[in-house]
């Protein structure tokens, strides 16, 4: 990410963290249905995802996606078609329910949190010493998301080109992409968001994408 990248005015209400939380969701699920079928993925949003996943422990909430909504803006783009204003994508839409489902699994399971935790300490530690992007780094959240999150019943099925889905590199980045799903999940449920809320309370996250564009 770049570091001159100005700070926008934190969020001010607490539907406006929900929907950014919720926007990390859903550019993970984007980028996930971008990587399956083409093989590249925008290089801000992909940055703005794994940089999140790695720090562990964000001096404030803005930090985690970078300071500025446009680090999202693929996933807020994603929000309005979730709330009817734009065209929608049913494969990236089911990514990232199942990323909501499976965040809830995971935060009622406390050993496999805690275990997600030790691993992305150790993580963090990585991408110190060779860089948050690094391929070593984007490697052990992949291999981190398939030894805790992909153990459960219910898993994601990516849809693709098969050639690219097996090429090198391809699944741990899937697999860090989906982490970075969880992790944004997670601070979702965190600043109060649910999913009945997405079904009854859809004025207030039209308003909250209307402060943030």
């Amino acid at each position: 990410m770049n570091p001159t990248t100005p700070i926008h005015r934190a969020p001010d209400s607490p539907a406006a963290r929900q929907a950014l939380a919720l926007a990390g969701v859903f550019q993970a699920a984007s980028l996930v249905d971008e990587l399956a079928r083409t093989g590249q993925v925008d290089p801000r949003a992909w940055e703005t995802l794994i940089e999140a996943t790695v720090d562990t422990n964000p001096a404030s909430f803005e930090a985690i996606y970078g300071g500025h909504p446009n680090n999202l803006r693929r996933g807020l783009d994603t929000l309005e078609a979730l709330v009817g204003r734009k065209q929608a994508n049913p494969v990236v839409l089911r990514y990232g329910f199942s990323l909501l489902m499976l965040m809830n699994k995971l935060r009622t399971n406390n050993d496999m949190m805690d275990t997600l935790g030790q691993k992305l300490t150790r993580i963090q530690g990585q991408a110190e010493h060779f860089g948050t992007t690094h391929e070593n780094v984007v490697a052990s959240l992949g291999e981190a998301y398939q030894e805790t999150i992909s153990t459960f019943k219910t898993r994601i099925v990516v849809q693709g080109d098969p050639s690219l889905l097996q090429s090198r590199m391809m699944p741990e980045r899937v697999r860090a992409c989906l982490m970075a799903g969880i992790r944004f999940g997670l601070l979702w449920h965190q600043q109060g968001g649910r999913r009945w809320k997405l079904v009854f309370q859809r004025k207030a996250l039209r308003r909250a994408l209307d402060s943030l564009s």
